[in-house]
């Protein structure tokens, strides 16, 4: 009688595991679509970051990157090197994924983030000394207005 009961919770708990399996299963990444130039090393470098920090990256190797900065409405004032989309939203140039996983988290009204030029340090702009120039990351609207996101601080 015992070892029935066993089998009967045994069972309706592996068939309870299957059912649910795919929604208890790992959240799958958040996809990240880049547009940059195919010769530039600083932006494999931005892409390498982000695939390191949990993100799955569709890379398009354009002649002219700042077109898709455009197309997507955001100002040539916050360019970069290269441009991206995540969850409906535009990235341009070295934005840390740590604040890229913040914004699709809180979901803020606002056209994306930026983080113009292309400060010495920031990911993908590493270099062997280890020096980080201070640089922000900018909170751009749909009115291309932007606020201080993050500020990183210089390292020498």
């Amino acid at each position: 009688m015992n070892s029935r009961r066993q089998f009967l919770l045994g069972a309706t708990a592996a068939a309870t595991a299957l059912a649910l399996g795919p929604a208890l299963a790992a959240p799958a990444k958040p996809q990240i679509e880049v547009w940059k130039s195919p010769s530039c090393g600083c932006c494999q470098g931005w892409v390498e970051h982000l695939e390191k920090n949990g993100f799955e990256v569709k890379v398009n190797d354009v002649p002219g990157p700042a077109d898709y900065r455009e197309k997507f409405g955001l100002a040539a004032q916050y360019g970069s090197c290269h441009t991206a989309k995540v969850g409906g939203y535009v990235l341009e140039g070295h934005v840390p994924a740590r604040e890229i996983h913040r914004l699709l988290k809180e979901k803020p009204q606002a056209l994306g983030l930026a983080v113009p030029g292309m400060p010495v340090g920031s990911p993908g702009m590493e270099v062997e000394s280890g020096r980080v120039d201070a640089y922000e990351v900018l909170l751009v609207t749909k009115d291309n207005r932007a606020s201080v996101y993050q500020r990183y601080a210089a390292k020498a």
